[in-house]
């Protein structure tokens, strides 16, 4: 019987974006099972609670048969190995974004070398989105619609009303 290839995509993800969506979507068609992460990330303060953010996630991937979404405040790799995740999924949106990610590349590989972790590229209609772009245009009203999931735009401008009050 083959084993089931299981990839793990951590992130805070304060709200959940289209470029989110995208690799989420993309890397469901390279693996059996993809866990969309997030992280609690209390340090980050973040304008959504986890609980919020995992709701997002959910709503935003419910039609995807092979995702699922779960919170977490641990080390990635005791929750990759929690759920039998072999691999590692990582957002790289500019050059900007490489030296961090490779860093936490090989952090994850000291701690396991046997946990690959795999860079995935949003597609170039997505590249420039990023979860503080869309926070920074919600503290000024600014439109946002275009960077979102069309399934949690309401809950993601009504939560963020209450948190910016």
């Amino acid at each position: 019987m083959k084993s089931r290839k299981i990839a793990l995509y951590p992130g805070t993800f304060d709200p959940i974006t289209n470029g989110h969506f995208d690799i989420i979507e993309r890397a469901g068609k390279l693996f059996d099972e993809v866990i969309v992460a997030i992280a609690e990330s209390k340090d980050k303060n973040p304008m959504f609670d986890l609980d919020d953010r995992i709701q997002m996630a959910r709503l935003a991937t419910m039609k995807l048969d092979n995702v699922r979404v779960v919170g977490f405040n641990n080390l990635t790799i005791e929750l990759a190995h929690e759920h039998d995740a072999g691999v590692l999924i990582r957002g790289l949106r500019a050059v900007s974004d490489f030296e961090y990610e490779l860093q936490l590349g090989y952090l994850n590989n000291s701690l396991d070398d046997t946990i690959e972790t795999v860079y995935l590229m949003p597609t170039l209609k997505h590249a420039f989105v990023s979860s503080s772009i869309v926070r920074n245009l919600l503290k000024f009203n600014g439109k946002i619609e275009h960077l979102l999931p069309a399934e949690i735009q309401d809950m993601v401008i009504r939560t963020s009303q209450c948190t910016l009050l």
